[in-house]
C-alpha cells in the first residue's frame, strides 16, 4: 500500500486525543500531540517531542516535566504554547514538586523525572516516572479531533 503525508495526517486526525501542555523548569513549555499511559507499576507515561523542537532540549536537561491536561475553554493556552514568543507571559501557574510549572485551571497534571528517551523516525519517544499528580476539580476537557479544539462536554462514568 501507498499514501502520502497528507493522508497520513488526515487519517490520524481522525483519532480523537487529550490537549497536554509539558513544562519543565526554566520557562520551558510545548503542546504535545501524543500523550499517554505506559505502565501502573511503576506509574509510567509518555509523550514524543518532534526532533526539531527547540523546547524538548530544555525539557531533556531539566529532567523533569508536568504533563498539564488542559480543561475545556482553554484553548487560548494550546494555542500560546505552540507558538512562538514567551509562552509564560501572563499564564498563571505556580512550581510543582519537581519545579516544572503547573498552569493554573488545568483539568488534570501529571509530574515526572524523565525516565528514558527513544528515538522514533522524526520524534523522540519521552519516558517519565509520575511522582505527584492531581486529577482536577472535574472540569471537562479540551480535546483535538479532526484537526481543531472542542471543548469536552459532559462526561460519563463508565461503570
Amino acid at each position: 500500500m501507498s499514501f502520502d503525508d497528507v493522508t497520513f495526517r488526515t487519517t490520524l486526525s481522525r483519532f480523537t486525543t487529550g490537549v497536554v501542555v509539558v513544562t519543565a523548569a526554566g520557562g520551558a513549555g510545548m503542546v504535545v500531540s501524543s500523550f499517554t499511559s505506559v505502565s501502573l507499576a511503576p506509574p509510567l507515561v509518555l509523550f514524543c517531542a518532534g526532533n526539531t523542537s527547540t523546547t524538548w532540549p530544555r525539557i531533556r536537561e531539566a529532567g523533569a516535566f508536568c504533563a498539564n491536561v488542559l480543561a475545556a475553554g482553554q484553548e487560548d493556552l494550546a494555542r500560546r504554547f505552540s507558538g512562538p514568543g514567551d509562552r509564560f507571559a501572563g499564564v498563571p501557574h505556580r512550581p510543582g514538586v519537581l519545579g516544572s510549572p503547573v498552569l493554573a485551571g488545568v483539568h488534570a497534571h501529571l509530574e515526572c523525572e524523565i525516565t528514558d528517551a527513544h528515538p522514533a523516525g522524526d520524534h523522540t519517544i519521552v519516558v517519565g516516572r509520575v511522582v505527584a499528580l492531581d486529577s482536577g476539580d472535574g472540569t471537562a476537557p479540551l480535546v483535538f479531533h479532526h484537526s481543531r479544539f472542542h471543548d469536552g462536554g459532559v462526561l460519563t462514568a463508565v461503570a
